[in-house]
């Protein structure tokens, strides 16, 4: 009988607009997940993730800020060009922080193109429907790949009244579903839908071309996305969605490794002796010499 043969240690493809549009086709959900830094990158790319969002949400997990409105541009490129280092297969989309794209069809273009030129994403997200389908058209028509974003929209989060779940009643799924379809028409190549019931963003999925993810909103989307720092228990916060399902509680074993390392420095158990570099006996007999001279 012949050997098993070794697991090939090749390097995955790069995930392209392509693979995923294929992907939807063939009924493959992808995995999707956000990222801020290079070792979570890395972590992801091996895992076999294939798409990463660098997420203005970043500003909340990382930076500490209450909300993701204070997020800006040079945070956000700051972000991305760390993923974009460590994620050499998985498809990155860059995230547009609050009005870097609102005000005009030309600084959408501008920091769309920021976000891909030298923060090196493949693609780039912006919350809103119909009303930001001008920008959607304008970025596309600069030639970069947009993923529209609707149902709950953190960066209008004070005019919506906090966190809620939509598309709960028949007002708001016309409303949703029209978002989408102006998205699509407007030229997005991805939109995303968080936090609606799985029966009407099923049917938004339905109605679209182009592969619609989601985010709270149920099983039949053509994948999955989730804030890694929800998923690891590594937030520091009080937002805690429904959606979220915990894989890992790192937070939990990083406060016990310090509170064990307090301990060990407090008692004087660390370092030990396998910590330390040693001396040969000779020299540190000379060294004692000297001191000692030293203090006549």
């Amino acid at each position: 009988m012949s050997a098993t043969p070794a697991p090939s240690t090749a390097p995955r493809k790069k995930v392209t607009i392509g693979a995923l549009r294929t992907m939807k086709a063939k009924g493959i959900p992808a995995s999707y997940i956000t990222a801020y830094d290079y070792p979570s990158a890395c972590f992801a790319d091996a895992a076999g993730i294939d798409m990463i969002l660098v997420g203005d949400s970043g500003g909340m997990t990382l930076l500490g800020y209450k909300n993701t409105l204070p997020v800006t541009m040079d945070e956000m490129l700051h972000f991305t060009k760390a993923v974009c280092r460590g994620a050499k297969s998985a498809f990155v989309v860059g995230d547009m922080p609050f009005m870097s794209y609102q005000s005009s069809d030309e600084l959408a273009q501008i920091n769309a193109g920021r976000l891909i030129a030298e923060g090196g994403a493949d693609c780039v997200k912006l919350e809103g429907g119909r009303k930001m389908a001008p920008r959607v058209r304008a970025i596309a028509d600069a030639g970069i790949a947009v993923m529209g974003h609707i149902g709950l929209t953190p960066q209008s989060l004070s005019a919506a009244g906090g966190y809620r779940v939509y598309g709960k009643t028949r007002a708001e799924f016309e409303s949703i579903l029209d978002d989408a379809l102006a998205l699509e028409e407007a030229g997005a190549t991805f939109v995303l839908l968080e936090a609606i019931p799985e029966e009407p963003a099923s049917y938004v999925r339905e109605a679209l071309k182009v592969p619609v993810y989601g985010i709270g909103a149920g099983r039949n989307m053509d994948g999955q996305l989730l804030i890694l720092h929800d998923m690891i228990g590594a937030f520091v916060g009080d937002v805690s969605p429904k959606f979220a399902k915990r894989y890992a509680n790192v937070g939990q074993v990083i406060t016990q490794a310090l509170t064990d390392y307090v301990k060990d420095v407090k008692e004087r158990q660390f370092p030990a002796e396998e910590h330390m570099y040693p001396i040969d006996p000779a020299e540190a007999a000379k060294i004692r010499e000297y001191m000692a001279q030293r203090g006549k």
